[in-house]
């Protein structure tokens, strides 16, 4: 995939997370995209970040302990970490949930 492809996917990934999780209505989770990098603040100071690394043309997101690194996977137009078989939208859905105590669907 060339960058300006990665560009317009990983910003369009990025963008659905942020307005999905900044519409829900939870006082515990502050949601902040900054160019690339999307920022998840929760009530007790924990933080998840997502950011398109553009030089390996992938999704890097960091919660709590476990980081994932995901490639976009043209045939299901899905982003996969590949070591996992993890996909991305499950994934933060999940882990978000988490720590929410609740149910979360992106």
């Amino acid at each position: 995939m060339d960058a300006k492809e990665f560009h317009r996917l990983s910003a369009q990934a990025l963008e659905r997370i942020d307005e999905v999780l900044g519409d829900l209505d939870d006082d515990r989770l502050d949601v902040d995209l900054a160019g690339d990098v999307l920022t998840l603040a929760f009530e007790g100071g924990d933080r998840f970040v997502i950011n398109a690394h553009s030089a390996a043309g992938q999704i890097w997101m960091a919660a709590g302990t476990t980081a994932w690194h995901f490639d976009y996977d043209p045939p299901t137009q899905r982003w996969i970490a590949r070591r996992t078989d993890d996909e991305l939208m499950t994934t933060l859905a999940r882990v978000v949930g988490d720590k929410l105590g609740r149910s979360v669907a992106l």
